[in-house]
């Protein structure tokens, strides 16, 4: 005997809108997705490795850099801020007719190797970059090591006829 299996469309396609809203919710990592809400922004990072520093560049373009927090504790990098939302001198927002620039608060956090000088890092922007640089501890630089008790490579001396 064959089964019948009655379909609901209206079902499966709300069973799709839930998936993408969880999708979506995951992406923005606050689970808000309506206009006007502040989101948890993800700030592009680059870690770069360099014989005597670590360099940590992000994008930070249109942020005050007084609203940014730089931390290092037990070798962990914190980078958090927060985007503000533009409103004119009476305090109102006006009525926009596109919007794609966003607002909102940003964290990130990088473990990093515990061959950082903590004492010497230091923070700087430039063209809406963020560039963090930390030094690495003195013993953990790489040194060029010289060898001893190779043979001394022989000279071979030669008088030149012409004077």
């Amino acid at each position: 005997m064959a089964n019948l299996i009655r379909r609901d469309p209206v079902r499966e396609m709300l069973s799709w809108n839930r998936a993408m809203e969880r999708m979506l919710n995951n992406f923005y990592d606050d689970g808000e997705m309506g206009f006007g809400e502040p989101l948890n922004l993800r700030m592009p990072l680059d870690v770069i490795e360099k014989d005597e520093e670590f360099i940590v560049k992000a994008d930070v373009a249109g942020i005050d850099p007084d609203n940014i927090e730089i931390t290092y504790t037990d070798n962990n990098l914190s980078i958090k801020g927060e985007v503000s939302q533009e409103r004119d001198e009476k305090g109102e927002e006006g009525r926009y007719h596109l919007r794609e620039r966003r607002y909102g608060t940003f964290s990130q956090t990088i473990s990093m190797p515990g061959s950082v000088d903590v004492g010497n890092i230091e923070a700087e922007t430039e063209n809406g970059v963020l560039h963090i640089h930390l030094p690495k501890k003195e013993e953990v630089k790489p040194r060029r090591i010289e060898i001893k008790g190779g043979e001394q490579s022989k000279v071979i001396e030669g008088k030149s006829k012409n004077k």
